[in-house]
């Protein structure tokens, strides 16, 4: 996978649209969820099996349907697990610094996780 390093002054989506995110999700049948940002990035795909969850926009000018704040509530529960996760993992701050191959960066990170859920199970 190839993974170049692009001006920060671009979008998240236009980045993923860029590396065809949605089609690399489809060919390892994943998906992900994403935040309302990111609506519209899996356009045209097939609504019963989406690549890229996300949450529903406010329309302008309206107030959003109850069921679709209790979507966008649901999402935003189930984003916010990886985000703590993140969050630890940011604590490190090796990451930061973090210049090495993929394959050891994930080696990296599994050590940092390991060593968070022991300091958190003391």
């Amino acid at each position: 996978m190839d993974s170049t390093a692009r001006p920060a002054h671009g979008s998240e989506i236009t980045a993923c649209r860029h590396d065809d995110l949605v089609g690399r999700l489809r060919a390892a049948g994943l998906a992900a969820i994403a935040g309302p940002g990111f609506v519209g990035l899996d356009g045209g795909g097939d609504d019963s099996d989406p690549a890229v969850i996300t949450g529903c926009k406010k329309p302008k000018g309206k107030k959003l349907p109850p069921a679709k704040k209790q979507v966008n509530q649901l999402i935003a529960a189930e984003r916010a697990v990886c985000e703590h996760a993140f969050a630890h993992l940011k604590n490190w701050r090796v990451l930061t610094r973090l210049r090495l191959d993929v394959k050891w960066a994930t080696r990296l990170v599994r050590a940092l996780m390991v060593l968070n859920w022991h300091d958190v199970a003391r």
